[in-house]
C-alpha cells in the first residue's frame, strides 16, 4: 500500500495549476490554423504524390498521422474546457477534430473525464483504462478468461486490433448500451454522418484513393499511436493503483503518471502529452503550457521518467501486485 506522496502532500501545486490554467485565445487559435491547414497540406500533397511515385506518396501517412494526432490533442484539450475560455467554442472545435479524427467527441469527452477521476483507482476501473487485473483477479479466471486476458494484453492485439475498435465497436456499443445522455448519443450520430460525409467530399475532390490508400491507415498508426502513449503515460513497473479508500487524487496524478522525454519533433506532433503527470494534476492547463508548468513547480520533478526505450520494456508488465506494490509481467507470475 502506498500512502499520499508527502512531496505532492505538502506541495502547493494548487496554485501552479491554477496559474497556468486557462487558454490564450490567440495562440489556441493559431494551433487550430496551423495544424488543420499542414494536415489539409499533407493529404493534398500526398494524393499529388501518387502521380508520381505511389510509395512516396505512402511515405506521407506518417507525417499525415502525426497530425491526426496533434489534431487529436487538441479535441483532448477541448473536452477538458481548457483550450477556448468558452465552452460552446471548445464543444464545436472539439466535434469538428473529433469527425477528423473519427472521434465522437461527447462520449469521448465523459469517458475520459471518468479516467481522470478515478486514475489508479481499483475500485473503479473500466472507463478510458487498458485493462488491468491484479494478480488474485487473474488467478481466479477459467483457463478460457486467462487466455482472454492474454491475448488482450498481447502487444499485436493492443496496438495492431486496437484502433479498429476504437473506430468500429467502441461507438456503436456506446450506442447499443445506452449508456450517457441523449446529447451523447446523438453527437455519436452526428459524428458518424459527418465522417460519412467527410468521406464522400474526399471521393469526389479527390478520388477512392484519397480515402482509402491515405487517410483511412493513417488513422490506424495515429491510432496505435494513440493507444501506444495511453498505454506507457499508465503502465510502467512502480505506477499507482490503490483501493479506493485509500487512493488519493493527487499521488496518482504524479505517481500514476508518466513523464515520457521525447524528442523536440515528437513532442509537437503529441502536444505536449508526454508531460502526462502535469496534465492529470492540471486538466484545466492546455497542451502549450505544459512545459511551463512543469519548469515552475518540483512536484512534477516526482513523477518516473520514461524515454523511448525504456517505454518498450513496459510492454512486457501485465497484472497489477498488491502485496509488492508494482506491476509485474506474466512471466514474473509464474515464477512467484
Amino acid at each position: 500500500m502506498k500512502n499520499a506522496n508527502p512531496v505532492v502532500k505538502e506541495s502547493n501545486w494548487r496554485e501552479t495549476v491554477s496559474r497556468f490554467a486557462g487558454s490564450d485565445v490567440r495562440y489556441s487559435l493559431w494551433q487550430l490554423v496551423s495544424t488543420l491547414f499542414l494536415l489539409g497540406a499533407a493529404v493534398v500533397f500526398a494524393y499529388w504524390l501518387m502521380d508520381y511515385s505511389l510509395w512516396l506518396s505512402l511515405a506521407m501517412i506518417l507525417p499525415i498521422a502525426g497530425l491526426q494526432t496533434r489534431t487529436f490533442i487538441i479535441m483532448h484539450d477541448c473536452a477538458h474546457g481548457s483550450f477556448f475560455p468558452s465552452q460552446k467554442w471548445n464543444d464545436a472545435v472539439g466535434f469538428i477534430t473529433g469527425v477528423l479524427t473519427f472521434t465522437p467527441y461527447q462520449q469521448w469527452r465523459r469517458e475520459h473525464a471518468i479516467h481522470h477521476a478515478s486514475s489508479g483507482d481499483l475500485d473503479h476501473r473500466g472507463y478510458g483504462d487498458v485493462t488491468t487485473l491484479t494478480v488474485a483477479e487473474y488467478r481466479a479466471l477459467s483457463a478460457w478468461g486467462k487466455l482472454k486476458y492474454r491475448l488482450y494484453r498481447n502487444p499485436l492485439v493492443l496496438f495492431g486490433l486496437g484502433p479498429v475498435h476504437l473506430l468500429v465497436f467502441q461507438r456503436f456499443h456506446f450506442l447499443m448500451t445506452g449508456e450517457g445522455s441523449a446529447k451523447q448519443v446523438w453527437n455519436v450520430w452526428f459524428t458518424n454522418i459527418a465522417m460519412v460525409a467527410l468521406a464522400i467530399i474526399g471521393y469526389l475532390v479527390f478520388d477512392w484513393r484519397s480515402v482509402w490508400l491515405l487517410y483511412v491507415p493513417a488513422f490506424y498508426v495515429a491510432g496505435a499511436v494513440g493507444i501506444w502513449l495511453f498505454y506507457v503515460q499508465h503502465q510502467f513497473e512502480e505506477a499507482y493503483w490503490e483501493r479506493h479508500q485509500t487512493w488519493d487524487y493527487a499521488t496518482a496524478a504524479i505517481t500514476g503518471s508518466s513523464y515520457l522525454k521525447l524528442p523536440a519533433v515528437l513532442n509537437w506532433f503529441t502536444g505536449n502529452i508526454g508531460l502526462h503527470h502535469v496534465h492529470h494534476l492540471g486538466p484545466k492547463i492546455p497542451n502549450y503550457k505544459l512545459k511551463q508548468a512543469h519548469e515552475a513547480d518540483p512536484v512534477f520533478q516526482e513523477a518516473h521518467v520514461i524515454t523511448l526505450s525504456s517505454a518498450f520494456k513496459s510492454l512486457r508488465l501485465a497484472l497489477w501486485d498488491e502485496e509488492r506494490g508494482r506491476l509485474i509481467g506474466f512471466r514474473e507470475l509464474q515464477t512467484s
